[in-house]
């Protein structure tokens, strides 16, 4: 198959390259575009150095997949023309995401939404780490409201973000200098911010109801009752969630340990006398999204448990959830 990453400068684009080497997706050519100002540009990739190409809609007809981690606008204006041309589309952005006939899919919890859909939605990644470890616990013991609160890494906000965590850091303990603010909206070096992406009418942020809208469609769930508090905090990887649920049938520790044991994309780190429990530094850079702290709800008793999840968001988050949907596409499946 002949596969482009579109965006294979930005933190996503380079993962969704590591991605497909580490997973040995069949291809036999591997195409990188970005803008004007980086083509030419040659990055080590898993399948030796290849030349970043300055993007344009006739560039990426032949394709036979397109990976796009770019902005949702990029991906309203050239998306339909690629998938009019034959190629299979998947979208890290969020243009197409509550798209009634567009599939918004993470490969363990609903793989069978795909169906013949040439364009498939990526979800938020914070959505994709969160229905991982709910879709098993709604199938043990049905759920019936959900509450979470994100501690979301910088690189949430792409590479920039990153960079500013470590530069506002250098500036404080190195310089002495006070922490300034360009890509987030207060400084984030030493601080937390209860604000990621803009404000809507009901007091949340559209990045805690993305995750009330997404969630709800992937596990087709439309009347679920979901509340969210999204908060950046200064790590470089990994998005971390404190997670309530009430659940339809009496639910104990013990017994949602042992689901979420068998279920896929899940590691359980839950040994409190240990230390053992999720954090940043232990799912960076892990495939699957670790649960741990679980526990008896003291709100809704034994119809409830509190739980906490780390995933890395450049990963289950962003490209290897693009990956393995790519992997899983009926017609992908057939050229492969």
């Amino acid at each position: 198959m002949r596969v482009g990453v579109i965006g294979a400068t930005g933190a996503v684009g380079k993962e969704l390259v590591e991605v497909l080497g580490k997973r040995r997706f069949p291809m036999t050519k591997l195409r990188l575009f970005a803008s004007g100002r980086s083509a030419g540009t040659r990055l080590p990739t898993p399948f030796g150095e290849t030349a970043v190409e300055e993007f344009t809609p006739e560039k990426v007809r032949d394709l036979d997949l397109a990976l796009l981690a770019v902005s949702g606008d990029f991906a309203k204006a050239h998306a339909p023309g690629m998938v009019a041309a034959g190629v299979t589309v998947v979208d890290n952005s969020s243009a197409f995401r509550l798209d009634a006939d567009v599939p918004l899919v993470v490969p363990e919890v609903n793989a069978h939404a795909l169906g013949t859909s040439r364009l498939i939605a990526n979800p938020n990644c914070t959505t994709a780490i969160l229905v991982v470890a709910l879709a098993p616990l709604h199938a043990a013991f049905g759920l019936k409201r959900v509450i979470v609160s994100t501690y979301q890494a910088t690189s949430g906000a792409g590479a920039e973000g990153m960079a500013e965590l470590e530069r506002e850091t250098r500036r404080v303990l190195v310089e002495g200098e006070p922490a300034r603010a360009e890509v987030f909206a207060h400084p984030i070096a030493f601080n937390l911010i209860p604000h990621i992406d803009s404000f809507q009418p009901n007091g949340y942020t559209r990045e805690e109801m993305k995750v009330v809208w997404e969630t709800r469609k992937i596990m087709g769930l439309p009347d679920l009752p979901v509340s969210c508090t999204a908060v950046r905090i200064p790590t470089m990887r990994v998005h971390a969630e404190a997670v309530t649920i009430e659940t339809e049938r009496p639910v104990t520790p013990e017994a949602a340990r042992a689901v979420l044991a068998r279920a896929a994309g899940i590691r359980v780190v839950d040994n409190p006398a240990q230390k053992l429990y999720p954090m940043p530094l232990t799912a960076t850079g892990q495939d699957d999204c670790e649960v741990g702290r679980i526990r008896q709800s003291l709100v809704f008793g034994d119809h409830g448990l509190d739980l906490f999840v780390c995933g890395d968001q450049l990963l289950k988050g962003a490209a290897l959830n693009a990956v393995q949907i790519a992997e899983r596409v009926p017609a992908l499946k057939a050229a492969a």
